[in-house]
């Protein structure tokens, strides 16, 4: 009885023994999970952190553009509003020169003493100087002209047709918020297939003279955004509707009823104005904007002018 109680015994003990092996393999692998686990928290957080400081370093260097944006627009206000102020005291100081002369002019001659005397003739210089001042004060204020003398609108081309004269020029009806359509001549035949004209907003300078384009007469002129390869019509923002009227943040003022040919106001403008490095319209660095709904812009050419 003796020895096989001793020998159960032995048994039992070799049984704990493995028992006690298979414990500490299955500690030792929790410890493994659980470390790795750890590890893995780690790894994730890490990543987590990655990406939020991404996403705040994108942010910090759009408010940095946007600080850098304003920061030019303030200079260019300060430096339009510096020249404005130097044109106008120019005008204001050759206008107070020739009042006194003016005035003389204007003011009753004394009955001459000697009615055989003659009134001496002013002398040509001196008709000169007057003509030469009045032209001054004239291009002071011609000189104050500014994008802002433009009625630009967005407008719906509702229909195209070739022009029956000449097959680089199309025929619009565009709406531009007046009563009824206006018809736009525009040289885009050989740039734009015309099915993608059809329903397109576009944007229009409105304030024109009503001119005839061989035969067909157009009331309004076509912004188009040109290089030296093609040519394609400025793209509003999305939202904006026909007759909205595009601005200019640093140029406010009221456009005028219509432009006068003769002072060649649309070409005096068109060196100032293009599209920069990401296609957005610009005049001397001031967007073409539909106040409350976005920017206009090319959507191919940047860099490069506009007409």
């Amino acid at each position: 009885m003796w020895g096989f109680a001793r020998g159960r015994g032995v048994i039992i003990m070799a049984e704990s023994n493995v028992d006690l092996k298979e414990d500490e393999k299955l500690l030792e692998f929790f410890t493994q999970q659980i470390q790795l686990l750890k590890e893995k928290a780690v790894l994730q957080a890490s990543v987590r952190e990655e990406k939020k400081l991404l996403v705040e370093n994108s942010k910090l260097k759009k408010d940095i553009d946007e600080l850098k944006r304003q920061l030019q627009e303030t200079r260019k206000r300060k430096s339009m509003k510096l020249h404005q102020e130097r044109v106008l005291t120019a005008s204001i100081a050759a206008m107070k020169s020739s009042a006194p002369e003016i005035l003389q002019q204007a003011a009753p001659t004394q009955p001459s003493t000697a009615p055989t005397e003659q009134r001496r003739p002013p002398h040509r210089h001196t008709e000169a100087r007057r003509t030469r001042e009045r032209t001054g004060v004239a291009c002071a204020l011609d000189q104050r002209s500014d994008v802002s003398r433009l009625d630009l609108r967005i407008g719906r081309i509702l229909s195209v047709r070739n022009h029956p004269d000449s097959e680089s020029l199309y025929v619009q009806e565009v709406d531009v918020g007046d009563s009824a359509p206006r018809n736009v001549v525009s040289g885009l035949a050989n740039h734009v297939p015309l099915e993608q004209l059809q329903d397109r907003l576009a944007v229009l300078l409105c304030n024109v003279k009503p001119v005839k384009v061989r035969g067909v007469q157009s009331q309004a002129r076509l912004i188009c955004a040109v290089n030296q390869d093609k040519m394609e019509p400025l793209d509003p923002p999305s939202g904006a509707q026909p007759g909205d009227r595009v601005t200019f943040h640093s140029f406010p003022g009221e456009a005028e009823r219509e432009l006068n040919p003769k002072r060649r106001v649309w070409e005096r403008l068109l060196p100032d104005l293009s599209t920069d490095a990401k296609g957005v319209a610009n005049y001397r660095g001031v967007a073409f904007e539909v106040r409350g709904k976005g920017l206009c812009r090319a959507a191919t050419i940047s860099n490069g002018s506009i007409k």
